[in-house]
C-alpha cells in the first residue's frame, strides 16, 4: 500500500547527500567565521545566520511553499537544498564554538611549511573537526529521516517522491485509522534507522562523548 521501497529510496536519495553536503559547506563556513570573528561585519553576518533559529518554521511555510514552485524545487534536490538552508543556524553554532577550541598554532605551522588556506583546512583543521562532524552527521540524519512537515508542505501530493514518513500517512482516513497495517508500516520506517544505530553505536556514543568534552 505505500510503496515501501520507493520511498526508502527517496529518503535516501534525500538524506544521504544532505548529510554530506551539510558537513563539508557548514564546518567550511563555520571555520570561514570562527577565524575572522574579530571583523565587525563578519560578527553581524554570524549572529544574522544563527538569529534564523528563533524563527518558528511555521511562519516561514509558506514563502517556502511558494519560492520553492517558483524556482522548481518542489522535488529531492529541492529537499536537499531547503535542509542545507534550513539547518545552517544551528549548525553553524556548534561548529564556530567547537572550532574556536582548536588551537590556532596549527594552522600557523601549516602555513610556514608552504600550505594554503585552503590546505590548512581540509588536511590539518577538518579532521580534527571529526567528534563534531559525527555528532552533526547524527543529528542531520535523523532529523531529515524522520521530517514530515517540511516534505509534506514541498513535496505536496507528488506520490513519486513521498519519503517514508509520507507514506505513514495513508493509514489515517477520515472515519478510522488502520492500525495493524499502520504500525506493521512504522517497524519498517524505523528498521533503518535501528540497524545502523547497532552497527555504528560505539562510535555514535564515543564521537559524541569526544564532541561534549570538548
Amino acid at each position: 500500500m505505500t510503496n515501501f521501497f520507493r520511498a526508502l529510496w527517496n529518503s535516501i536519495i534525500i538524506t544521504v547527500p544532505t548529510v554530506i553536503l551539510v558537513i563539508l559547506l557548514h564546518s567550511l563556513i563555520g571555520y570561514v567565521i570562527a577565524r575572522n570573528m574579530k571583523k565587525r561585519w563578519v560578527k553581524w553576518i554570524y549572529y544574522y545566520i544563527i538569529s534564523a533559529m528563533f524563527v518558528p518554521i511555521s511562519i516561514i511555510m509558506l514563502p517556502i511553499v511558494r519560492q520553492t514552485d517558483v524556482l522548481g524545487l518542489d522535488n529531492r534536490f529541492g529537499m536537499v537544498v531547503l535542509n542545507l538552508v534550513m539547518q545552517l543556524a544551528f549548525h553553524l553554532f556548534l561548529y564556530v564554538g567547537f572550532i574556536k577550541t582548536i588551537p590556532i598554532d596549527l594552522e600557523e605551522a601549516a602555513y610556514v611549511d608552504g600550505a594554503s588556506e585552503w590546505q590548512t583546512f581540509w588536511h590539518v583543521v577538518f579532521p580534527l573537526l571529526k567528534p563534531m562532524n559525527a555528532t552533526v552527521g547524527i543529528l542531520v540524519t535523523i532529523t531529515v529521516w524522520n521530517d514530515f512537515l517540511l516534505p509534506l508542505v514541498v513535496l505536496g501530493g507528488q506520490s513519486e517522491f513521498a519519503t517514508i514518513p509520507l507514506t505513514q500517512y495513508i493509514f489515517d482516513s477520515q472515519f478510522s485509522t488502520d492500525y495493524p497495517l499502520a504500525f506493521a508500516s512504522y517497524l519498517l520506517a524505523m528498521l533503518p534507522m535501528l540497524i545502523a544505530y547497532l552497527i555504528w553505536q560505539k562510535r555514535i556514543i564515543n564521537s559524541v562523548g569526544g564532541a561534549l568534552k570538548e
